[in-house]
């Protein structure tokens, strides 16, 4: 009987401090077991999160309105980078929801908490695209790389999503520069 008592106790006590820490929960989550998010790890992931919708949504605006030399591989590049970062940020919201952490993508939390700088209206030459596309990678990059020794501390599993996310980014961020780029030294 006592056994009983104590599990009980415990069970509401984990919940009373999910309550206090400010993490939701839903009553399906409670049921639930295993590693759950704290709110500082939450929070990370969100920010990775929303730098990673943002991105897609600004290479879908360069992928439109880009014109000029070499238009078809820059608008064939940004179809990859595209497809990449919407496959990662549903990477992420799911282990976010894994660990019992609420992803949110609503369009409102994108633009007020994204760290991409906006991106120009209208059309857009290759070249800026470039270099506009890489500064937006790069930005992606750097909020990936901002959270990441906290999430790793937290939960290696995360980072290790976080890995593939860098690496391919970078990957992108280094062939889409190049198009601009001269031979060092020369």
């Amino acid at each position: 009987m006592a056994d009983t008592k104590s599990k009980k106790t415990s069970s509401s006590n984990s919940k009373d401090g999910a309550a206090k820490a400010g993490v939701k929960t839903t009553r399906q989550q409670n049921a639930e077991k295993g590693f759950t998010a704290s709110p500082t790890l939450a929070a990370n992931l969100q920010a990775v999160l929303v730098d990673l919708i943002e991105l897609s949504l600004q290479g879908k605006q360069a992928h439109w309105n880009v014109v000029g030399r070499n238009f078809r591989d820059t608008h064939r590049q940004l179809d990859e980078i595209i497809e990449d970062a919407r496959t990662f940020s549903d990477t992420i919201a799911e282990r976010m929801r894994a660990l019992h952490a609420v992803p949110d993508g609503r369009s409102a939390t994108i633009a007020k908490t994204t760290t991409l700088p906006e991106f120009p209206t209208g059309e857009v030459s290759t070249t800026e695209t470039i270099d506009l596309v890489t500064a937006r990678l790069e930005a992606a990059v750097g909020t990936i790389r901002d959270v990441h020794d906290a999430v790793d501390e937290e939960d290696p599993t995360s980072a290790d999503l976080l890995h593939a996310v860098i690496e391919r980014l970078e990957q992108f961020a280094w062939m889409v520069s190049a198009e601009n780029r001269s031979p060092a030294g020369r």
